[in-house]
């Protein structure tokens, strides 16, 4: 058996070399023996701490599926099968590997997501509940939307505001003064 697979070795040997890009055989199919590499290694701090917070049970799902693939690929297993094991793609897999090598840790949480910035603080908000339950202007018997948006903004408590949007910041403070 053994001489067989050396004759074979050679043979093939003989065909890659004559091949005109000149492959070497032996670098070419030459694999490791044990193909499940550790991919991270977990210092014996983050590893209580992660089983300390997968055994308390009140976790988001985000973050109990990041601790325990955390844990597994710590263990040996590979990228495959603790994406098989949790039910995700192998790039998530990959990306929390790669994001605990960067962040430590906060690779648990997720990174601050960009959105639209706000354009009235909770400072103004109350500006224009308070304008609005004080005393109508004079004429008035009471404040209107568009009274109201655009004395907010002749105070200078923002440099924008639609009656709608005064609308929807007096109706989820439950103001009924309009």
């Amino acid at each position: 058996m053994l001489e067989s697979s050396k004759r074979i070795s050679k043979q093939l040997l003989s065909t890659f070399n004559s091949v005109h890009w000149k492959l070497k055989f032996p670098s070419f199919c030459v694999f490791p023996r044990n193909m499940q590499k550790e991919h991270i290694k977990l210092s014996q701090a983050d590893q209580d701490f992660l089983m300390t917070l997968i055994a308390k049970g009140q976790l988001p799902a985000r973050i109990f599926r990041r601790a325990a693939a955390l844990l597994e690929l710590n263990r040996g297993k590979t990228l495959g099968a603790v994406s098989e094991t949790l039910q995700v793609s192998y790039q998530t897999v990959a990306q929390w590997r790669d994001n605990y090598q960067a962040r430590g840790l906060q690779a648990l949480q997720d990174q601050p997501r960009t959105g639209r910035p706000v354009l009235i603080d909770g400072k103004q908000r109350a500006q224009l509940t308070a304008l609005a339950c004080s005393t109508p202007p004079a004429g008035r018997a009471r404040w209107t939307l568009r009274l109201l948006a655009d004395k907010a903004i002749e105070l200078g408590f923002c440099q924008s505001l639609s009656h709608t949007r005064a609308r929807s910041i007096l109706k989820k403070t439950n103001c009924n003064r309009i």
